[in-house]
Order: C-alpha cells, then structure tokens, then sequence
C-alpha cells in the first residue's frame, strides 16, 4: 500500500477546517428547532416536505426525505417527503426538454402545495436550477428553506428562511448533515410527544 508522509497532516488540516463550519452551525440551533417544530406541524398535517441539491448536495438532500419517509429517532409513522432528483426519468426529462435550470422548478410547479415545505442545499448557493425551484416554491406558497455556504447568496435569498455557514464547500456539506440530523431530532420528537397525546 502506498502512503504519502503528509496524509496525516492533510486529514487532519481538513478535520481542522470543519471546527469554525462547526461552531457557526451551533449558533444556529434555535433556527433548526423552529425548523423541525414547523416541520412536524406541517407533516402532521398532511403536507409533504421536497428536497433538492446538485451533486453532494443532492445526496444530502436524499438523506433528509430517507429519514422522514423511513425513520430517525424511533419507530413512528412515514411521512410524505420527496427527493426532486431522485425521479431520474422527469429529471432528465425536463433537463432536455427546458433546460437544466428549470430541472426542479417544474417538479416543484407540480408537486408543492400551499403549506407544504421545500428545502434546497447548496454549498455556494448560486445554483440557477434551485434560484428557480424556490421561486416556483413560493409561488405554489410553500415555505421554502435554503442550507447555503456563506451568505448573502441568491439561494438564500430567494428562500423564506436561510442557513448560511461559513467555510469551503465540502466543509459545509459536512455540517448540513449534522443540521438535518439536529432538524429531524426535533422533528420525531414532537411527532412522539403528539402521536402519544392522542392515543
């Protein structure tokens, strides 16, 4: 097996990097349990959380719907979450025939209803296809929230509500993930505390 001598140094300079990405998010934790709190109304309601990214940020986006449909904290019920690439077909459908700027747009336009919540991650938040899916959000009047790297950006801009944090791309990737894991800690947890009231 080939090592390089600085590997360590490299790993740990990136492990490093992540630290302030970090301790920006842990300011944010009253944003992510508004978040969750509205979330679970909304779900519990019978709305439908949509979620889209563009390459490592689609994959975390599918980590969000995987946990609402599935489950995080527990045994409860599935929820309505839809992932806007992971329909490959209308995705490459719509990317050809309108351009991939209007790749999620036009699924939002279809599938979101007033009420229902639509998330965008984006580490730079410039992408133009999910400018337009928030416009279309709220059109439809969904709420819509933006993850973003470091703001002011378009994304975040045209979003209802934002998470910006600081640092490199994969650096905020890394730490969107633990900010869908602190949503969807709130988000079951109220969905207990509600689903155990009413039995």
């Amino acid at each position: 097996m080939t090592e390089t001598p600085d590997g360590p140094m490299i790993a740990d300079r990136h492990v490093a990097a992540l630290q302030p990405t970090i301790d920006a998010l842990r300011t944010e934790s009253a944003r992510l349990a508004t978040w969750g709190a509205v979330l679970a109304d909304r779900l519990l309601a019978d709305g439908r959380l949509l979620a889209a990214g563009n390459g490592g940020s689609a994959a975390e986006a599918q980590h969000l719907t995987a946990e609402l449909v599935g489950r995080f904290d527990g045994d409860r019920r599935a929820f309505s979450a839809i992932c806007l690439h992971g329909d490959t077909s209308a995705l490459t459908a719509i990317s050809n025939d309108f351009g991939y700027d209007d790749s999620f747009a036009r699924q939002v336009t279809a599938h979101a209803r007033p009420g229902d919540v639509l998330v965008l991650l984006s580490t730079s938040g410039t992408s133009a296809n999910l400018v337009r899916a928030a416009e279309a959000g709220r059109a439809a009047k969904a709420t819509v929230w933006a993850m973003t790297g470091p703001g002011p950006n378009p994304l975040a801009d045209a979003a209802d509500d934002a998470l910006t944090l600081p640092g490199v791309g994969a650096n905020v990737q890394e730490a969107q993930l633990v900010a869908i894991h602190a949503m969807c800690r709130v988000f079951d947890a109220i969905v207990r505390d509600r689903i155990g009231a009413t039995r």
